[in-house]
């Protein structure tokens, strides 16, 4: 079982670098080109004063665009081929894990009964509240980032054969630098498949869903969404909604706390290669989907009280 659990794991590893690593791969190398052509500095002046107002630069609109419409790797793919500080590098990931790969993971909410404008709102409201915190709080950071293996590079690169060298270097290094967190992460989630540790961890969760105001039965919703996010775990999610006879209501409350930390696993680790302290990154999350959850949950419980006692008061 040890080594099938291994060898599948592997497969789905390759498989999740190839498919992901087709996005990053070129993403990363078309950025690096576009940074010696007038396209780039056209776009980051016409959005820069915007970025200004969350305490980043106008390239940060490049990763924050792509991590929205396509997902986190992408934008990471972005982000090492920029000069980024280390504030603006931590802020950017802050707001992307709030808000990325929008159009599928909504299309999950969805398919389960939330409506749109709810996961829209928060998973936005968060990105940019968070933004705007973190920049008027934190007054360090200002130095540039290093993302991982990748050296610092000051001199500019001339010449397109070394502008291209350059790209390719920094897109290899970039889908590398996935694999070697992927492959593991996946076997992992495929040891806790074959040895039932989801259901296990969903029995676990009962205690935590009942402290955010939802019922057991939403126990194995948040347990998906917590260990393989929105996209990966929405069959999962999909089917224990079904399956559980989860209510309209805790299944948005699970949402809403999924929204802001889901994948805590991947979301969090895919960020190291980008060289910024992951447990503030891991805290805030966790933290904001907590209390946020929790505000929700007893502002919909007495709505409905005061519905109830209305009903009751009409009725006698």
């Amino acid at each position: 079982m040890l080594i099938g659990s291994l060898k599948r794991g592997s497969i789905v590893g390759l498989k999740t670098t190839w498919s992901l690593g087709k996005i990053i791969f070129p993403v990363t190398l078309i950025v690096a080109l576009l940074k010696y052509t007038p396209v780039l500095p056209w776009i980051i002046g016409r959005i820069a004063p915007f970025m200004n107002f969350f305490g980043l630069s106008g390239d940060a609109a490049i990763p924050l665009v792509i991590g929205n419409f396509l997902n986190l790797y992408a934008a990471i793919g972005a982000i090492l081929s920029l000069k980024l500080t280390v504030k603006e590098v931590f802020i950017i990931a802050v707001m992307l894990s709030f808000s990325h790969n929008i159009l599928i993971e909504s299309s999950v909410a969805l398919k389960v009964g939330v409506k749109l404008w709810i996961i829209a709102v928060v998973r936005f409201g968060l990105a940019i509240v968070s933004a705007i915190v973190i920049n008027f709080i934190w007054h360090g950071g200002s130095e540039l980032a290093k993302y991982g293996f990748i050296p610092p590079k000051e001199e500019q690169v001339s010449g397109w054969a070394n502008i291209i060298m350059e790209g390719l270097q920094k897109a290899g290094i970039g889908v590398l630098q996935l694999a070697m967190i992927v492959i593991p992460l996946m076997i992992g989630i495929q040891f806790l498949k074959d040895l039932k540790w989801l259901h296990v961890f969903s029995k676990w969760m009962a205690p935590v869903t009942k402290i955010l105001g939802m019922k057991e039965n939403s126990s194995t919703t948040l347990a998906a969404g917590l260990l393989f996010g929105l996209a990966y775990g929405a069959g999962v999610m999909i089917q224990a909604v079904k399956e559980d006879g989860v209510s309209k209501k805790d299944v948005t409350l699970a949402f809403i706390f999924l929204v802001a930390c889901h994948a805590v696993i991947e979301d969090t680790l895919i960020f190291v290669p980008l060289g910024i302290s992951v447990l503030p990154l891991f805290l805030i999350r966790l933290g904001i989907a907590i209390l946020l959850t929790l505000a929700v949950g007893f502002i919909w419980n007495r709505a409905e009280l005061v519905k109830r006692k209305g009903t009751a008061t009409y009725e006698h």
